[in-house]
Order: C-alpha cells, then sequence, then structure tokens
C-alpha cells in the first residue's frame, strides 16, 4: 500500500514538473545543433500568413518549425513610414494599461507593448516623455544595458531609434521618447551584448526596428511554451538583422511581449497565464499605437 502511495506520489511530481517545463520562465534546449540554413534565406522560405490591415500596414505570422535551433512562434508588422501614419504612445503614471485597452482607446490598426514597468504599483521604470514634457525619469539601480537606447519621435511623428545621450536622455531635443533595451541594432551593426541572464535565456521577446527603405518592423515572439521557446538577446538581434533593420531595440518581454491586430485582437501568445492561448495578456505601463493620421 505504502509503495502504490509512493509511486502515485512520484507520478504527480512528475506531471507537475513537465508542466511546469512546459509552461514555466524557460525550457531546456540542446545548444549543439546547428542551424544549417541561412536565416534570410530562411524567413524568405517561410509560408507566412499575412493580412494587409491597412494600406502600408502588414501583419504576418508563422510558426517555425526549427529556427534557432527550436519551435518558434513570431509576429510581425511591417510598417510603411512613407503613408504618414500615426505612432502614439498610450500611458499611466501608476497602475496597469492592456495593450488591447489602449489600441481600442485610439483605434489603432496595430498596437504593441511598450517598455518596463513597476509590476507591483504600475508605471514607467525607465525614461518617458510625452508631448515634450518629461513624465518619467529611469528609476536609479535600473540596469543601465536595459535603458541604453529609446524609440523617439520627431515634430513631425516619424519614429528613430537612438543610443543613450552621453549627456543623459533629458538631452533629447524631440518631443516623444521612450527608453528601453538592450539596444540590438546601431546604424547597421549588431552591437555585442552583456553575458548576463536576461540577454542569456530564451524568452518571449518583443523589439522594434527600422529599414533603409523607410519601414518600422515590429516583432513579437512567443516563449515559454514548447509551442514557442522564444530567444535570446543575440538571437533577436540575428532576428532583426535578417530582416533589414539597421537599427533595432529591444522592449519588454516575457509575460509582457503582446501583439494586436484591428478587428482580430490579441494575436500572439501571451505568457502570464502560462497557457498557449490569447488570454494572457498582461497589464503594463507604456503601449505603442499605430493608426492612420486624423
Amino acid at each position: 500500500m505504502k509503495k502504490n502511495v509512493l509511486y502515485s506520489l512520484m507520478l504527480l511530481f512528475l506531471f507537475i514538473s513537465c508542466s511546469k517545463k512546459d509552461d514555466g520562465t524557460q525550457l531546456p534546449y540542446d545548444y549543439s545543433q546547428e542551424q544549417q540554413v541561412d536565416l534570410t534565406e530562411l524567413l524568405a522560405k517561410a509560408e507566412w500568413k499575412k493580412k494587409e490591415v491597412s494600406a502600408g500596414v502588414v501583419w504576418k505570422y508563422f510558426q517555425f518549425t526549427q529556427i534557432f535551433e527550436s519551435k518558434q512562434y513570431v509576429n510581425i508588422f511591417e510598417i510603411d513610414l512613407s503613408k504618414g501614419f500615426q505612432i502614439e504612445i498610450p500611458y499611466v503614471m501608476s497602475g496597469f494599461l492592456k495593450t488591447s485597452d489602449a489600441a481600442a482607446a485610439k483605434d489603432a490598426l496595430v498596437a504593441f507593448n511598450g517598455s518596463y514597468f513597476n509590476t507591483t504599483s504600475g508605471g514607467s521604470t525607465v525614461f518617458l516623455k510625452y508631448g515634450g514634457q518629461i513624465i518619467n525619469q529611469t528609476i536609479n539601480g535600473f540596469n543601465s544595458y536595459r535603458e541604453n537606447g529609446a524609440l523617439v519621435l520627431s515634430n513631425a511623428g516619424q519614429p528613430r531609434i537612438v543610443t543613450k545621450p552621453s549627456a543623459g536622455w533629458s538631452s533629447l531635443t524631440e518631443p516623444i521618447a521612450l527608453a528601453g533595451g538592450p539596444l540590438l541594432i546601431s546604424e547597421g551593426k549588431q552591437l555585442t551584448q552583456l553575458e548576463v541572464v536576461f540577454n542569456q535565456n530564451r524568452h518571449p521577446r518583443t523589439a522594434v526596428g527600422v529599414t533603409a527603405d523607410n519601414k518600422m518592423i515590429v516583432v513579437v515572439v512567443d516563449g515559454r511554451s514548447s509551442q514557442s521557446q522564444g530567444l535570446t538577446i543575440p538571437q533577436l538581434s540575428e532576428l532583426m538583422a535578417a530582416l533589414g533593420c539597421t537599427n533595432a531595440l529591444n522592449l519588454d518581454g516575457g509575460g509582457s511581449s503582446t501583439a494586436w491586430v484591428k478587428d482580430e485582437g490579441v494575436v500572439n501568445f501571451p505568457s502570464d497565464n502560462g497557457k498557449f492561448d490569447h488570454e494572457g495578456e498582461r497589464g503594463v505601463a507604456t503601449v505603442f499605437t499605430v493608426k492612420n493620421k486624423q
């Protein structure tokens, strides 16, 4: 009888362990495998499912069975900046704002999560400037490599990714800016990343980049699931470069990573509920929305 009870407990432990492995913070993978196909070629040959959300805004997605030695579910927004879209950053000073709620309120075409925030009380933990006013400075003690870049918007609303100025974020002249990091690509060069856990572990990731032909590329890679393991920061950098980005920035990831499309809702699989579905959206502090100019 005791042996049967012990055996049952062992089975229960293994079941729970396997469940956690499928939906936990990071799944193990085989580092010895090497990707044989060129990444740019792999992306080009993928049978992307595509939708033109509006003239100049394309949403595409695909689940790779083998990319970066693993299975990955990838959503991409390609935004033609020559079409003059309006990019905004809805934010909250405290509490939390869901990407989907911000997108609906702004009547957006597409939306994606912004940068880092206080997971207890809400509000941004990195530099935010909006409407010419500094809303928030990066909090003391914040990891510098996670706020060494920013997406800024000019007076004309054109996005640009910049390196943190030597004089600090307050020296920026653009009216809108949100810091993030690590900075992945600068002036066509992939940057060397620190060998720290944040960079080296696979997680859901959100990144934004700009290309030489005036497009904004947004990538949301799901993770923490057997259906999509997520990427390291160097892998994310490689992906953004293969997509043609000359400058690119990592934003908040993990359970925050969210991609939203008009008439579709949340289109990725946010991991905050530990399930591979569309219901695990996390409230954040800042959101990027893109819509037609009024």
